[in-house]
């Protein structure tokens, strides 16, 4: 007889920003919420989106997603001119606002979103305070991947 296969959970990553991760060295993680219009979510879920090249500023004590690219479905947006890189609020506490700017003001941090994601049905975008690396960094880094991947090999082998 047949079997059947288990479904996997659809996954609730809407998009990721691989770059980051080899162009920064992470520090301090965040969850904050996005401000979005009708069309955005509906391109959301379509997974019309990209954030490999967007960054987060902070302006007056608020934070903002910007260079993110939501592509407009074509059904969706008839009667509104929509922006495809417009700046996006994010919600966050106002004590972790306050950390974010001292970090970015005083300490030379960056704040980079890593990934977007759905949770209880809202869009989630999930932020890192970070360091840029420099280019010798960035070349141990890879180094290392390397040498972890050729030693798993290595191992798989033997047994």
């Amino acid at each position: 007889m047949g079997q059947k296969k288990k479904k996997s959970p659809p996954s609730n990553t809407i998009s990721r920003n691989k770059k980051a991760r080899h162009d920064y060295t992470i520090e301090t993680h965040y969850e904050a919420g996005l401000v979005l219009e009708g069309w955005e979510v509906k391109s959301l879920r379509a997974g019309r989106v990209q954030i490999n090249d967007s960054y987060v500023f902070i302006r007056n004590g608020e934070a903002f997603l910007t260079a993110a690219h939501i592509s407009p479905l074509l059904s969706a947006s008839t009667h509104i001119s929509p922006s495809q890189t417009r700046s996006r609020k994010l919600l966050l506490h106002r004590q972790e606002l306050n950390q974010l700017v001292g970090a970015v003001e005083r300490k030379g941090y960056t704040v980079v979103p890593l990934a977007m994601y759905w949770k209880n049905g809202r869009a989630k975008l999930d932020i890192a305070l970070a360091k840029g690396k420099e280019k010798h960094d960035k070349r141990a880094a890879e180094k290392d991947k390397d040498w972890q991947r050729e030693k798993q090999r290595i191992l798989r082998g033997k047994h």
